[in-house]
């Protein structure tokens, strides 16, 4: 299977990644990390292809695409999982920067990620793409307003891009679970330490997300086995 990542640098990206090769899969993936791309360009080979690329500007995931297009098949599975946090504050101490930041990654990214690989896949009528959400993209806690905005719009775009998506093709969104990483200790502080690590998660979640199909699209899911 064919299945672009974004995030990958990272986290629960870099564990799906790890994964989904040692299953014998081709990753396409991308971050903004230049060090973190030169790693993984260097551990794994072609056909895996790792690109620098922040998804909040168009201009530069619209030439990633256009690379990963031109001369192949569009993704089987396309996944939204590149993501920020905010600033642990209340909602009125955010500033303007901070707010435009985590929209640019969290809501203008998938977008502009959907925006130019989702063409090609609509147009054989196959394919899944996965927007990653959170338990916060389905309730709220304070602190973390902006964030919780984000992934209750991943909910909500997901949704209506199921309905506009031809038979045969799903859009779903997916909450991970409470995993251990880099976010969420920004959250948590050394309370992470005690929650599922990322990479086993990732052997639950990489052959939950290769078996959804046209019969999950629209339909809020979670992985099976994380710690909510």
């Amino acid at each position: 299977m064919k299945i672009v990542l974004t995030g990958v640098t990272r986290g629960l990206g870099r564990a799906l990644a790890d994964e989904f090769i040692r299953g014998g899969h081709t990753v396409l993936g991308c971050g903004r990390s230049g060090d973190a791309i030169f790693d993984l360009r260097m551990t794994y080979q072609a056909p895996h292809d790792f690109s620098v690329v922040d998804v909040g500007l168009d201009t530069k995931v619209s030439i990633w695409a256009a690379k990963i297009l031109e001369n192949d098949s569009p993704p089987d599975l396309l996944i939204n999982n590149a993501a920020v946090m905010n600033r642990l504050a209340p909602l009125w101490e955010q500033d303007d920067r901070e707010f435009t930041k985590l929209v640019d990654a969290n809501i203008r990214g998938v977008q502009n990620v959907i925006r130019h690989f989702v063409p090609a896949m609509v147009a054989q009528k196959k394919g899944v793409i996965v927007n990653f959400s959170s338990g916060w993209g389905r309730s709220v806690a304070p602190d973390v307003a902006s964030y919780c905005m984000s992934k209750w719009a991943i909910e909500g775009l997901t949704k209506a891009l199921a309905a506009e998506l031809p038979a045969g093709m799903a859009a779903v969104p997916l909450n991970p679970g409470v995993i251990d990483t880099a976010m969420l200790r920004s959250c948590w502080g050394e309370g992470a330490a005690s929650c599922q690590k990322a990479e086993s998660w990732a052997k639950l979640a990489a052959p939950f997300i290769l078996k959804l199909s046209a019969k999950d699209n629209g339909r809020s899911v979670s992985v099976p086995g994380s710690e909510e």
